[in-house]
């Protein structure tokens, strides 16, 4: 029987998702306490990678089981997990639906603040600008639904078969004080590193060093960028995946541990 786990983790501890040797990654955990439960060895299969210090609000994989209790096996699979992770439903398909390659929507949400606070630290991007001209920011944002080749957003060490993207919605918000910023994105895939190199130019846009025309250029570029670099890992979440077959709603309001007052406004 097939199942899709719906699952969140804080990422501060481990060094991305996926499992390689020698790290600590949330599927390697993942995997030990499945297995630790059902007694047998076991494989699962994300919806994809997120990287080292990322968070996942919503985040499913897939695994083949014997049929069980799900809510037995979500009650006993949580209390083997660390704190920092959750099994929030474990919900069993027809056919042979794949994690990764049947989700037709994915969002991301990526949150800077402009002030040092240690309370924030871990769930949210510190970048100490001066000034950041959100203008600018917002109009930049706006452009990135009008293009579909983002060859110019992505980490050049990956070789993807394809850099088309197609983003349905991006936006950039604020809250009350102008201090912290909201930065959500939503396509059908994403390139490795995507999202935080489109943040990191955001941020050049926001505080001068780039203007939107250079910003829309890497949107219009048929050649892969020389120099390409990322915004910081703390502030990213993977926060929505949805499929044909299964749109479930979040089961964490991650979003009040950067803004407990909820006041995101329009630029």
């Amino acid at each position: 029987m097939r199942y899709f786990f719906h699952i969140g983790y804080n990422g501060t501890q481990y060094s991305g998702w996926q499992k390689l040797p020698q790290i600590t990654s949330v599927q390697s955990v993942m995997e030990t306490c499945i297995a630790r439960v059902v007694k047998l060895p076991v494989a699962i299969f994300g919806c994809g990678r997120t990287d080292a210090c990322v968070h996942a609000s919503q985040y499913f994989f897939h695994i083949d089981l014997e049929p069980l209790d799900v809510e037995e096996l979500k009650f006993r699979v949580n209390k083997h997990l660390p704190a920092d992770i959750a099994v929030f439903d474990i919900i069993p398909v027809h056919g042979r639906p794949n994690a990764r390659l049947d989700a037709i929507q994915r969002t991301y949400d990526y949150f800077i603040h402009r002030y040092k606070d240690p309370f924030l630290h871990g769930v949210s991007s510190f970048y100490q600008e001066p000034e950041l001209d959100l203008e600018k920011m917002k109009a930049a944002t706006m452009l990135l639904s009008q293009y579909n080749n983002y060859r110019g957003f992505y980490r050049t060490t990956s070789k993807p078969k394809t850099t088309i993207c197609k983003v349905s919605y991006a936006n950039l918000v604020v809250d009350d004080s102008g201090e912290r910023l909201k930065f959500t994105i939503s396509a059908n895939r994403f390139l490795m590193g995507m999202v935080r190199i489109i943040v990191k130019r955001l941020i050049e846009v926001g505080g001068n060093n780039l203007s939107v025309d250079e910003f829309e250029s890497y949107l219009m570029t048929t050649a892969t960028p020389k120099d390409v670099r990322s915004a910081f890992p703390q502030g990213l979440y993977l926060s929505k995946v949805t499929y044909p077959f299964l749109d479930m709603k979040p089961r964490t309001r991650f979003d009040q541990l950067v803004n407990r007052e909820n006041t995101w406004r329009e630029i």
